[in-house]
């Protein structure tokens, strides 16, 4: 049995639920009012843990990247953006008094070090790192240095990237995801199997961050072996952003929840038996 993982007393690891993240995201569009909406959804419908991502803009982005013409709600350049999108220490404040009185964890994928730093304010439970950061070492390690469990993404990585990276974080305390870095992903790119390629080589706890369209990859990923299951959720997918088509609704969410809480009973323990309902079957139905 691989190791487990413990964040707030929730255990992750083979033979304890399914840890189930609501990612939140940037699908809040710099509305605190909105991502309390989102905090709501997860706690109805029964996850475990919300999350938000965090970026030092003009760390993470270069000038010319934030001087690209880009329209939206709140100006004509991508720099316009990504500054709208981005939380302080005012509506984290907010969010984390939200979430303690809402009974739900809540933390953060951070995208440079200066954003672990301002998280560390919060005492988040854990830390996420993003796909797009898997292969930034200095990142890796800062966030390690702080002593709290670790998720890490997998989209657009090799295999030796993604070995590279354990071995700079360690397995201890390391929950390792399973993605595919396209919103939303086809069929044919998700590769559930992985899963199992994953537990075979780490010794950690593997979940599945998903950004397909539905909920039947999430819970074929948890019959898979997923120790945990990461989905970004919305109000409404129609909203603007990019991530709102690879966001679960309320009810595509509590359906997933409720699926994925029962795949542990739907699988069993593989030994065949005839059950107590069957036995006046068999006296109506059998003629020897």
């Amino acid at each position: 049995m691989s190791k487990t993982v413990n964040i707030k007393n929730k255990i992750i690891g083979d033979g304890y639920p399914c840890f189930i993240i609501a990612e939140i995201g940037i699908n809040h569009n710099g509305s605190v009012d909105l991502a309390k909406q989102m905090i709501d959804i997860a706690v109805t419908t029964g996850c475990d843990a919300v999350k938000f991502q965090k970026r030092t803009v003009d760390i993470v982005y270069t000038p010319q990247e934030l001087a690209k013409e880009r329209k939206s709600v709140f100006g004509n350049t991508n720099g316009d953006l990504k500054r709208g999108l981005e939380f302080g220490y005012d509506e984290y404040a907010e969010i984390d008094n939200y979430c303690k009185k809402k009974n739900i964890m809540w933390f953060a994928s951070c995208w440079d070090e200066k954003s672990v730093d301002f998280m560390e304010q919060f005492d988040t439970p854990c830390y996420k790192i993003a796909s797009a950061s898997l292969t930034d070492d200095n990142l890796l390690k800062y966030t390690r240095s702080k002593g709290r469990p670790v998720l890490i993404s997998t989209g657009m990585s090799t295999m030796d990237e993604i070995r590279h990276a354990v071995s700079v974080l360690g397995e201890d305390d390391l929950v390792l995801f399973h993605c595919t870095s396209t919103y939303p992903s086809n069929a044919d790119e998700t590769n559930l199997r992985v899963i199992e390629t994953f537990k075979k080589e780490f010794n950690c706890p593997i979940g599945y961050s998903g950004h397909e369209r539905g909920i039947t990859p999430s819970i074929l990923a948890v019959a898979l072996g997923a120790n945990a299951v990461e989905r970004h959720i919305t109000v409404d997918r129609t909203n603007w952003g990019s991530d709102q088509a690879a966001s679960l609704e309320m009810a595509g969410l509590y359906h997933m929840v409720r699926d994925i809480r029962q795949t542990p009973t739907l699988l069993g323990d593989g030994v065949k038996v005839v059950y107590p309902r069957e036995l006046p079957i068999i006296e109506k139905l059998r003629r020897k």
